[in-house]
């Protein structure tokens, strides 16, 4: 009887860590950025890690992906329309796809931008005219809503880029506009529980957070001109920090030790905030990291990402302090972060290089170049969707195309 009672709970454990590896959000499950996977390679050959696979039937995007149950979803667009798709993890080959809504067109590439948020066995995506749809894992459709028909909001510029939050049942994302900046959706059935009435600032292209500061949950979120604390209970603003934000506001909030981290491009720089008792006050306000949209990570007390200007960048995230920069070796592009390793994408020419994740350096572990590469990205259009490492596998896109490498040590 002990026996079989261990094998149960053995089960149970490996059960929990098998679903502990998905990646069933924008940045992971806790929007961070950051990969609990070890045992990868800290060290890639010459020709770079082992390429499993690659598909050319993404359409055109810079949609990220999510992962669980062996499946792969992102958006892309075919023939005007956007499309969220699932793809086999272990083979590449494309499952459904179902239509979200019509392409939105600007002059940086066209296509969808967000990455679908997977829970409870339902899928959550969000098109760039604000066209906002739940599915099943078959891709049937359960319910959809629109951003700026049914909840009043106001498309900007580049589309709604924003991967939706999902929590306790809600689905939390920022249509903008007078009837509130942020709502909360009835994950079920896509009922309207709460409105942010008094925070009516518009949408911006960053994704809210799920935080538990002192004790409590709230959400956070950065519009062009404030960092905002948000209550789940009733869409109440608990506080608010100014923010000078100038032509787009991207990059997602970081939140560590009762202090929130942004960062923005076009100049603007970065700063920290201590929430304290919803009465915010900043640590520091500078131009050490100004970073556009390929992200911040933090690893230990360090924030590590790409600074407009500066180059690569390592900087200190409690005093603010850049510790060394690295303009040379890669240009300027998205980061993620695995088993103590940074992993840098070059947005213009697909380069990805291996370092290691130390205030002590750039120091390349290896380095290959995504191939192949699409010829239909508009002229200004770059590699932006970030990479992704989940199961083992490192998983990059360049618009219709799809890759998956195997870097398990």
């Amino acid at each position: 009887m002990k026996s079989l009672v261990l094998f149960f709970a053995s089960c149970a454990i490996l059960s929990t860590n098998l679903l502990s590896l998905d990646w069933p959000s924008w940045r992971g499950q806790d929007r961070t950025g950051i990969s609990e996977e070890k045992n990868l390679l800290q060290k890639w050959p010459e020709a770079g890690p082992k390429k499993l696979w690659h598909t050319n039937e993404a359409g055109l995007g810079y949609s990220g992906f999510t992962i669980s149950q062996d499946k792969l979803f992102t958006l892309g667009a075919f023939n005007k329309e956007e499309m969220l798709l699932a793809f086999s993890v272990n083979s590449g080959k494309k499952l459904w796809q179902l239509r979200i809504g019509e392409l939105l067109t600007n002059g940086w590439g066209d296509g969808p931008r967000m990455s679908p948020t997977i829970g409870e066995n339902k899928i959550y995506a969000l098109g760039g005219k604000g066209n906002l749809i739940c599915v099943d894992f078959g891709g049937k459709l359960i319910w959809q809503k629109s951003l700026v028909s049914d909840l009043g909001g106001k498309v900007p510029s580049w589309g709604y880029t924003e991967s939706v939050l999902l929590d306790d049942g809600m689905v939390i994302c920022t249509p903008g506009g007078k009837n509130g900046s942020l709502a909360a959706l009835d994950a079920n059935s896509g009922k309207t529980l709460w409105r942010t009435a008094e925070f009516t600032d518009g949408a911006q292209y960053s994704s809210p957070i799920s935080i538990l500061h002192q004790g409590k949950k709230q959400y956070v979120q950065l519009v062009m001109k404030n960092l905002v604390g948000i209550s789940p209970q009733n869409g109440n603003v608990l506080w608010k920090s100014e923010w000078p934000g100038k032509v787009a506001v991207i990059p997602t909030p970081l939140y560590a030790d009762g202090k929130v981290y942004i960062s923005s491009g076009y100049g603007v720089g970065c700063k920290l905030v201590e929430i304290g008792s919803n009465q915010p006050q900043d640590i520091y306000e500078n131009k050490v990291m100004k970073n556009h949209h390929g992200g911040v990570l933090k690893v230990g007390n360090f924030l590590y990402g790409y600074s407009d200007g500066v180059g690569w960048a390592c900087q200190d995230f409690n005093t603010g302090e850049l510790i060394w920069n690295e303009k040379k070796a890669l240009g300027k592009g998205a980061i993620a972060y695995a088993d103590n390793r940074l992993y840098c994408q070059g947005e213009g020419d697909g380069k990805i290089v291996l370092i290691e994740a130390s205030p002590k350096g750039w120091n390349p572990m290896g380095q290959f170049v995504i191939q192949p590469q699409t010829q239909k990205r508009n002229p200004k259009g770059r590699i932006w969707t970030h990479p992704v490492i989940c199961n083992g596998k490192l998983f990059l896109r360049d618009q219709e195309y799809i890759l998956c490498y195997d870097i398990k040590s």
